[in-house]
């Protein structure tokens, strides 16, 4: 990872929650609002924009843990902004703080988990994974 990555570098990921982000069982629509896997989704969008432009071009990350606490509904046509900031740093590994809000209001709040591989590593592990 380049040193620039840091405790306290941010990104944000804004979306407007749409009827392909309600929660859905066996096709049916539960709720239209924004669904706990698209927030998921996004506090993982979020924080690989963090851990992105830090990478080296022979290193990937990839996700190994997303907890989340959906503590509010966002109906379908309003705005989420996912907020995703750096604040555990090891040679290997990004721990990013992740909250969702709507408006000023926070409707979701995570922690995501980076490990930094070389890709050659990674690509190992997906053959293996495969067989």
């Amino acid at each position: 990872m380049h040193p620039s990555l840091k405790i306290g570098n941010t990104t944000a990921v804004i979306i407007t929650v749409t009827d392909d982000m309600c929660p859905a069982f066996d096709g049916i629509v539960v709720h239209r609002v924004y669904s706990t896997w698209s927030m998921a989704h996004h506090m993982e969008l979020a924080a690989r924009k963090v851990l992105a432009p830090h990478l080296e071009d022979h290193e990937e990350g990839i996700g190994s843990h997303l907890s989340i606490d959906h503590v509010a509904p966002t109906p379908v046509g309003e705005q989420v902004r996912v907020e995703a900031t750096a604040v555990e740093l090891g040679p290997s590994t990004l721990i990013c703080d992740v909250i969702a809000y709507h408006g000023d209001r926070i409707v979701g709040r995570g922690r995501q988990v980076q490990r930094v591989l070389p890709k050659s590593k990674l690509e190992s592990l997906i053959t293996r994974a495969m067989k």
